[in-house]
């Protein structure tokens, strides 16, 4: 196809992902939290829109910055439309906040090119949370070099703003077997003594990157132990929950408590179970408006619970259809295909092939990855640990003792693997 083709296309599916779900604004009505898409929030006059509502914070999430696959080229177009979007709104947001997914590798340079865009925001301030892409660097330390000064380098912490109680928790650091999100006892219990402080009456928003209720778990799309945070929650008349992760609209409401995952600015996913598994999904530039959502709130009848609805940027009333029928050419999805060497393990189709690996004392396994997703190898036990390795890169690790080694990928923690070291030397 000529470049002339490609070139509108490509700008059609900037526009179309500008104005879809690439961010919401929470006003403030009546101790009521109501969401609405940037795009509508655009607009110069809003129908239906509550007359006392006032802009408290807009939500972005999963940005990716340095992905640069199939499923979108140029991540930084995207969310500098984005950034565009919320400057131009007609009252500006007294905050941003972010939750999650900031960079793609956790490289220093993704994190300046970070830096430098959302320092564009016309804002007061941004809040963030780490994703699983932005520790996946091997000290786990860029992140918290640029974004950690307001949790004292935790991932945790909470501010108030206009009356409303923000908790931002951290759900990436401690994963549990099979790929769920955890808080962990020490976040649980802060948070715990933290919301003990708080009148009943208190508007309370939580935002996290995984979802803090299991959307699905065989993707690991939810966190283990939040039901003991959920718990704490329920006393409150206005809790909203706010998480990324997953790249498309999901809700529900319980009681008092409204969960909202965010859309990404970068690409979808597939619909949880539709497809091998989670995954950037790649699909021709005129079906974007057809995988982007983007959200409408209504109060209902009880003065605490909003009702959320999702649609399509195409209008079409089931997004999970369409999904469905482009899940087979998810970024990076491939049947197995590479042989590994003797103390080769290849990562591939979200697999470390072989599972199991056993080797001498004294040999060096390495690792390569040939998914087009980024994948790390990291110990339980902390004796090693990757960088994220993109496409084609690799990792290896000497091991000099015998003993059964377990790792997981920290970014996809349902990747799960095992070296056994036997006593023997591979020097003889």
């Amino acid at each position: 196809m000529a470049n002339d083709q490609v070139l509108p296309s490509r700008r059609r599916a900037l526009q179309c992902m500008a104005f879809g779900g690439l961010g919401t604004l929470f006003t403030l009505a009546g101790g009521v939290l109501v969401p609405t898409e940037l795009s509508v929030a655009g607009a110069k006059s809003t129908r239906g829109a509550p007359e006392a509502a006032k802009p408290l914070f807009v939500q972005i999430s999963d940005t990716h910055l340095g992905f640069s696959q199939a499923a979108n080229r140029d991540v930084t177009a995207t969310l500098g439309l984005t950034i565009a979007l919320i400057n131009g709104l007609p009252v500006p947001p007294a905050l941003v906040i972010h939750t999650g997914d900031i960079t793609h590798l956790s490289k220093p340079a993704q994190f300046d090119l970070a830096q430098q865009l959302l320092s564009g925001l016309r804002t007061n301030e941004l809040h963030t949370v780490p994703g699983e892409h932005d520790v996946a660097d091997a000290s786990g330390s860029e992140y918290f070099s640029r974004f950690g000064k307001a949790s004292d380098n935790r991932g945790y912490y909470s501010f108030d703003h206009a009356g409303v109680h923000f908790v931002a928790l951290t759900n990436v650091l401690n994963f549990k077997p099979g790929g769920l999100g955890a808080l962990g006892p020490d976040q649980l219990a802060w948070a715990e003594a933290d919301l003990a402080a708080r009148s009943a009456s208190t508007p309370i928003v939580i935002f996290a990157h995984m979802p803090l209720w299991t959307i699905y778990e065989p993707w690991g799309w939810g966190t283990a132990d939040a039901g003991e945070l959920i718990a704490e929650l329920r006393r409150f008349g206005s809790v909203t929950v706010l998480n990324g992760h997953i790249h498309q609209i999901v809700q529900k409401v319980e009681g008092h408590i409204t969960f909202h995952t965010a859309s990404s600015t970068a690409f979808p996913q597939p619909t949880a179970g539709v497809g091998p598994g989670p995954g950037p999904l790649t699909v021709p530039p005129e079906q974007l408006p057809h995988l982007l959502g983007m959200t409408s709130v209504s109060v209902v009848e009880h003065p605490r619970a909003l009702l959320l609805k999702d649609a399509t940027l195409a209008g079409d009333a089931s997004t999970a259809g369409a999904l469905g029928a482009a899940a087979g050419t998810a970024a990076g999805i491939a049947p197995p295909s590479a042989k590994a060497a003797s103390s080769q393990i290849v990562m591939q189709s979200f697999m470390f092939a072989p599972t199991t690996l056993t080797v001498a004392a004294g040999s060096s396994v390495t690792w390569i990855n040939q998914d087009g997703e980024p994948h790390t190898v990291t110990s339980d036990s902390g004796l090693f640990r990757s960088g994220a390795l993109d496409t084609n890169e690799s990792f290896s690790f000497k091991f000099e003792r015998p003993g059964t080694y377990h790792y997981i990928c920290s970014i996809h923690p349902r990747m799960i693997g095992t070296v056994v070291v036997t006593g023997r030397s591979a020097n003889g």
